[in-house]
């Protein structure tokens, strides 16, 4: 069966406490949590739950979200890696997630391509430096993110390829990509060597697995029949109770078996 992480960001948003949160993914049944943004949170009480609980912590964001294709100075990105994996080996977390920010109107693919290649080479060997993955993740320019410069996983391929440090991996988001280019369980095979976090919600609208165009069980028995180890993220809005929408992906991963 996968391995689910809960992304707490997007359940329970009544709740202001990150580390309640975390005892309420414990509730559910699931074994990991994950999150965006460390900068906002008291990181020793979302500590303390995870050890109360035992739960793991499956990523979070590389802060401060440095775009990879802005030209200023890169001082900011260096000292942010360094925070930032700080936090994550408190936390025990295997990686962080890296996202490369917009399309310069002004600008050619070919020299930002140089730009963010350069940057990504500085993370990932910082990273490597603390035994972390960076998880660097194409987004969809349709729906939610207008403008994002990395977008389909052949591109993001390319990218892992030229920086060639193995502490560079791919965040293989299902519901960005299938309102990207589809085609989820081919390109699963293909690049799953390169694949480091993945993360799930239903298309259209961003809710539970269940009842949309993806069908989560085939792509879920696709990832148990391969030799991916890390964590499935539910990163999705429910239209459900948490309970409820959390159980309902545990039965789908149950039933892909």
């Amino acid at each position: 069966m996968v391995n689910l992480s809960v992304c707490i960001e997007m359940f329970w948003l009544d709740e202001t406490d990150p580390a309640a949160k975390v005892r309420n993914v414990k509730e559910s049944g699931i074994g990991a949590y994950e999150f965006w943004a460390w900068s906002n949170k008291d990181v020793d009480a979302v500590a303390e739950a995870q050890a109360e609980t035992g739960l793991a912590c499956a990523g979070h964001l590389l802060e401060p979200p440095f775009a990879l294709t802005a030209r200023e100075t890169e001082q900011a990105l260096v000292e942010g890696v360094s925070k930032s994996a700080a936090i994550a080996e408190r936390l025990g977390s295997p990686g962080m997630i890296v996202t490369t920010g917009n399309i310069l109107a002004d600008e050619a693919w070919d020299i930002t391509l140089r730009r963010v290649v350069r940057r990504l080479k500085v993370l990932s060997a910082v990273a490597a430096d603390h035994g972390l993955k960076i998880y660097l993740e194409p987004l969809n320019p349709v729906v939610d993110h207008h403008g994002y410069w990395l977008t389909t996983m052949a591109q993001a391929a390319d990218i892992v390829a030229e920086v060639d440090l193995p502490a560079l991996t791919i965040l293989y988001d299902i519901y960005h990509q299938q309102i990207t280019e589809g085609n989820l369980i081919s390109n699963l095979r293909t690049y799953l060597p390169l694949i480091g976090h993945i993360h799930t919600a239903g298309v259209p609208g961003r809710h539970e697995l269940a009842d949309n165009e993806i069908d989560y069980r085939a792509v879920f028995k696709a990832i148990d029949e391969s030799d991916y180890a890390g964590y499935v993220g539910l990163e999705f809005r429910p239209s459900l109770t948490e309970a409820e929408a959390l159980a309902q992906a545990v039965r789908i991963a149950e039933q892909a078996v």
